[in-house]
């Protein structure tokens, strides 16, 4: 399997059931791992972080893309980052079914993106589903955050610190709790 099949796979949002997606994933994860360790384990301007990133997700990240390491993630290859984005440390990207951020995105500590869900049968339960999380422009996340998988996230909305995001927002909402709801609209 090679990289633009497993992303066009991915968009079907069916299980990740096979060996060969299986030993891509893998091989993927041992690549994305090598990568952030070296980002991870050693002070780097904003701009060698920039470098960094841009091997990571496999394409140059804008430069108006800020990043407080360090930064985690399983895949690497599925993370698309619009302009002015700011991304705090300790932040956790399960990226195999994709996560977007609008321009002017805003990420708090500890936040996690987790874009694959586990298959409720024993019998089944290492296959994993995947679906894309979408945030807006303009979007604040809030420390210690979770956006599941499927999660869409309307512009300038905010999800409030400690917050497990399990259904789209809005735009121009304010939701918090666990799971979240909505606080009010901005």
């Amino acid at each position: 399997m090679i990289l633009e099949e497993f992303l066009n796979y991915v968009k079907t949002r069916r299980a990740l059931s096979s060996t060969d997606i299986h030993q891509f994933m893998d091989d993927m994860s041992n690549e994305a791992r090598r990568i952030t360790f070296q980002l991870n384990t050693a002070y780097h301007t904003p701009g060698e972080v920039r470098d960094l990133l841009s091997e990571l997700f496999g394409y140059p990240v804008p430069d108006t893309l800020r990043v407080f390491p360090p930064f985690y993630t399983d895949f690497g290859k599925n993370i698309h980052i619009g302009k002015d984005v700011f991304i705090n440390a300790c932040c956790h990207f399960q990226d195999h079914g994709g996560v977007t951020l609008g321009d002017g995105c805003q990420i708090g500590h500890n936040v996690v993106f987790a874009t694959l869900n586990h298959d409720v049968t024993p019998e089944r339960r290492a296959d994993t589903y995947p679906a894309p999380i979408v945030l807006g422009k303009n979007v604040w996340i809030g420390s210690n955050s979770t956006i599941l998988q499927g999660v869409t996230i309307g512009d300038n909305s905010i999800v409030a610190a400690g917050a497990v995001v399990t259904k789209d927002v809005p735009a121009n909402t304010i939701v918090g709790g666990v799971p979240a709801q909505t606080i009010k609209q901005i």
